[in-house]
């Protein structure tokens, strides 16, 4: 069957072929592999980025966050206008804005152009992130998602740790440097749009293409006023301040003008019919919370690795695979059992309870924790995620019709990522101001009148070994404190999946007939 016969056979409603999603998962999965690729690859460079650009605790998160806020407003856009219009067309355009992002990260001469870089960098993982998902729903019946969530895995998890290995040898070979952990990624970004172009082909009915943007705009502003204020609270100003009360009072109001404005809309960027659902609104609540794990977990172990316990960058890349294996193993594992028998309520319930037995086990760490303790915590909380990220946008997809995918898929996405993104930047400025205190009350006790702002605490390893000592263990406890946080969280995410109702899997997935797709 030639590629005209069978995207025919597709817009005529005609359930693809084994093969046919295998050919078009291939250029979709190699997308997906440069997304997290990137992201990782600079999880271990981090450390040794802020100290070469002289930067501080607020720039390592601000490099993080900045591409998971513009990742996470950027994602309902491309959910919506993947129910407009071609979906090939808007994943290999997110291709590109990804790659140039990337590339323009690597060339960056300072911190702040880092950041305005990873934003872009961000707009195009979140089109990767968000298409992929609704793409894979368009061609997969929900009750057969679970014999491809396998390959899933197995992309996620040699992203996912070839990304910190990569990223950490790359750091330590002093004729390569930290940039070329941006440039790295942008071969196989042009291979996936090779292969995108000519495997993707899938019926699309083209509407007008009406976009949201003042819904978009003023849920970037409340977002990013939350992101400023729990970054910058705590060391810029008190957490109860008038400065807190103002970006407060103000993401308030933007909030509510957002609610206004998507009532109004005639394409509303974040549909608010989906609160009406329980399952809906059940499950992003719940990815909210999993989502602060998730980024937490990746982002503050890796800088654990190297800057309490003096590990290299590669080396902490090596130290962190048993959550990346936990993760991979539960994903392939649940997804083929899900496919078998229908049920995937207690992949839910299991995963988040692991998932907060992973955060609970993670807040007692210190500088000199066992290895084989930490392994076994990350090993768990990578258990738990691999079994209830991917199965929490399966029980939304479940709820809505074939139409409302590219918007249903986006908005758990959209709520994962800005819990993620929240999380990593409250607790970036937890951490700070932790170590902060416990640096300063050490030096104090050993009689060393200095304070942590004259201690270079990016480099412990070139510090004297008292000092080294002291900031060491600092990193440690404040490591443990900010999982502790996060296990309330976790729970809030178990109530809420004992609460969403198991309905059986659809087993068809009836795709509205419409243009064939040939672009």
């Amino acid at each position: 069957m030639t590629v005209e016969d069978e995207t025919t056979a597709r817009a005529a409603g005609a359930p693809m072929t084994h093969r046919q999603i295998l050919q078009a998962l291939s250029g979709l999965y190699l997308g997906i592999f440069v997304a997290i690729l990137s992201s990782t690859i600079v999880t271990n460079a981090l450390p040794t980025i802020v100290a070469d650009l002289h930067a501080g605790q607020s720039v390592y998160t601000w490099v993080i966050t900045a591409t998971l806020l513009s990742t996470t407003v950027s994602s309902p856009v491309w959910g919506k206008l993947a129910d407009l219009v071609s979906k090939k067309l808007l994943i290999q355009a997110s291709l590109v804005i990804f790659t140039a992002g990337s590339v323009l990260s690597g060339l960056s001469s300072g911190a702040g152009l880092l950041i305005a870089a990873r934003v872009v960098q961000g707009i195009g993982a979140g089109g990767l992130l968000a298409l992929i998902q609704v793409i894979i729903a368009t061609m997969i019946p929900p009750r057969e998602l679970g014999r491809y969530s396998g390959y899933f895995g197995a992309v996620f998890a040699v992203g996912t740790s070839a990304g910190p290995l990569i990223g950490g040898l790359i750091v330590d070979t002093s004729w390569l440097g930290w940039r070329w952990c941006f440039f790295v990624g942008a071969p196989f970004a042009v291979v996936a749009l090779i292969v995108l172009q000519k495997t993707l082909n899938l019926p699309v009915v083209k509407g007008s293409v009406k976009v949201d943007w003042a819904g978009a705009a003023l849920l970037t502003g409340a977002a990013s006023l939350l992101l400023i204020w729990v970054t910058l609270a705590g060391s810029d100003y008190a957490w109860f301040s008038w400065q807190t009360g103002a970006m407060l009072g103000g993401a308030l109001v933007l909030s509510l003008a957002f609610v206004a404005v998507e009532r109004r809309a005639h394409a509303p960027v974040l549909p608010l019919w989906l609160f009406r659902t329980r399952t809906v609104v059940l499950a992003i609540t719940a990815g909210l919370a999993i989502g602060v794990a998730l980024y937490s977990a990746t982002t503050y172990l890796s800088q654990y690795f190297q800057l309490a316990q003096g590990e290299s960058p590669t080396m902490a890349g090596i130290l962190a695979l048993p959550q990346i294996l936990g993760l991979a193993l539960a994903s392939t594992v649940a997804g083929r059992i899900i496919t078998v028998t229908g049920r995937w309520k207690p992949f839910l319930v299991g995963g988040t309870v692991l998932i907060a037995a992973g955060l609970a086990l993670l807040g007692f760490t210190r500088h000199d924790t066992p290895y084989w303790y930490l392994a076994l915590a990350m090993g768990l909380l990578g258990l738990g995620l691999g079994t209830t990220l991917q199965n929490l946008v399966l029980a939304v997809q479940n709820e809505v019709s074939p139409a409302e995918l590219g918007v249903a898929s986006s908005s758990v996405s959209f709520f994962r990522t800005l819990g993620g993104t929240l999380g990593v930047s409250a607790f970036g400025a937890v951490l700070a101001g932790e170590v902060g205190h416990l640096v300063t009350g050490g030096l104090a006790k050993l009689g060393i009148p200095v304070t942590a702002g004259g201690v270079s605490l990016s480099r412990p390893a070139e510090l004297a070994a008292p000092v080294r000592a002291v900031v060491e263990d600092a990193y440690g406890q404040a490591t443990g404190t900010i999982f502790r946080y996060a296990l309330p969280l976790a729970l809030v995410a178990l109530v809420c999946v004992l609460f969403i109702r198991e309905v059986p899997l659809r087993t068809s997935n009836a795709v509205v007939t419409g243009q064939e797709e040939r672009l």
